[in-house]
């Protein structure tokens, strides 16, 4: 691993540490203040979409895990934030539970269900596992609809109590921003330490040669099974965290188009790369509103009715039109160019 001129790691700890130089620990401690005050810098108005953004890399961090670290694929991951998101509504809007007591349910719901859908990773990989997971994304929302609606609500939406801890009430935009900054940051940390562990270069090696893994000693479906199960246990607890944001839920949240955007999200960013996962979160939630604001301008050159239909398709067309162009000039994503980035700044001011 690289280290800026003149730092070297004298101890264990230092080499084993995230957080090595004393510089990375300023700006590490400078960007966590930051994150307090960050409200009082933006605003009411601009803070909801940085809690969406939030919530996204909560769930994009599972996603990677299953994709980029154990080359695994997941078209349902939305799916299985709607188990995260209704297990916690109906646990207490029916059973009168709170929310920090029906969240762990709700995590571990999700993260059963999404162990079920990964059975089928034995015995298939790529194009047929995709067609696997993909199931989910109709299969759940199915369920969620027609069976015990009386539970689920069917397709009405569920409204849901704002959580409250030690008298202070999650009851705006603001303040949910401190409890999704919270989890948006202990999944990045928990998942950037499983990636060194001896599970996370586990899910490494199968994504490389899973042949050569299980050569090796790996438990082939014991690993993937895991991933599949941490991976929605990621996505539970994001539901959950949307269903806290939006104050309700419905079955229409829960999409086979926010599974493509989480894709998208994970391509943009870079398969396996954290710091890749955030920059991919927050480039795909920025370019939706993008999208919408040259909507209007590109559509008035148009006849109405071509107009009307540029500025209602301009989003997924932006969309596919970015991710052709990272998966042809840069596939390894954000991340990648952050890799380059920090091994520059490393060696300089030497070249070699």
């Amino acid at each position: 691993m690289w280290r800026p001129c003149g730092i070297f790691d004298d101890t264990y700890e230092k080499d084993i540490s995230i957080v090595r130089t004393l510089p990375q620990q300023v700006l590490t401690i400078t960007g966590l203040i930051a994150l307090l005050f960050l409200p009082q810098l933006l605003g009411a108005g601009r803070i909801t979409t940085v809690n969406l953004i939030g919530i996204s890399v909560v769930s994009i961090m599972g996603l990677n895990i299953l994709i980029g670290l154990t080359g695994q694929i997941s078209l349902g991951h939305s799916a299985f934030m709607g188990v995260g998101a209704y297990t916690l509504v109906m646990l207490m809007n029916h059973l009168g539970f709170s929310f920090w007591l029906a969240l762990p349910f709700s995590v571990l719901s999700a993260g059963l269900i999404g162990l079920l859908f990964g059975l089928p990773s034995l015995r298939i990989k790529g194009f047929y596992l995709a067609m696997a997971t993909l199931a989910a994304q109709f299969l759940i929302p199915w369920i969620i609809v027609h069976v015990r609606p009386d539970l689920t609500g069917g397709t009405s939406t569920l409204n849901i109590a704002a959580p409250s801890i030690l008298g202070f009430t999650f009851d705006s935009q603001v303040r949910i921003y401190y409890l999704v900054t919270f989890f948006a940051v202990a999944s990045i940390v928990l998942t950037r330490n499983l990636q060194r562990s001896k599970i996370g270069r586990a899910f490494v090696a199968i994504r490389d040669n899973d042949l050569a893994a299980e050569i090796m000693g790996v438990e082939i479906f014991r690993y993937k099974l895991l991933s599949f199960f941490i991976c929605s246990l990621y996505a539970g607890l994001a539901g959950a965290l949307w269903a806290v944001w939006m104050g309700a839920i419905n079955v229409d949240s829960f999409t086979l188009h926010e599974s493509i955007w989480y894709l998208g999200m994970i391509i943009v960013g870079g398969l396996g790369s954290v710091p890749g996962a955030v920059f991919g979160v927050i480039f795909i939630r920025a370019l939706e509103p993008f999208s919408h604001y040259i909507g209007p301008p590109i559509a008035s050159y148009f006849p109405d009715a071509i107009g009307a239909a540029i500025k209602s398709g301009i989003s997924p067309f932006v969309f596919g039109l970015v991710i052709l162009v990272f998966l042809i000039y840069e596939p390894r994503g954000l991340g990648h160019r952050w890799e380059i980035f920090k091994h520059f700044y490393r060696r300089w001011p030497f070249s070699y």
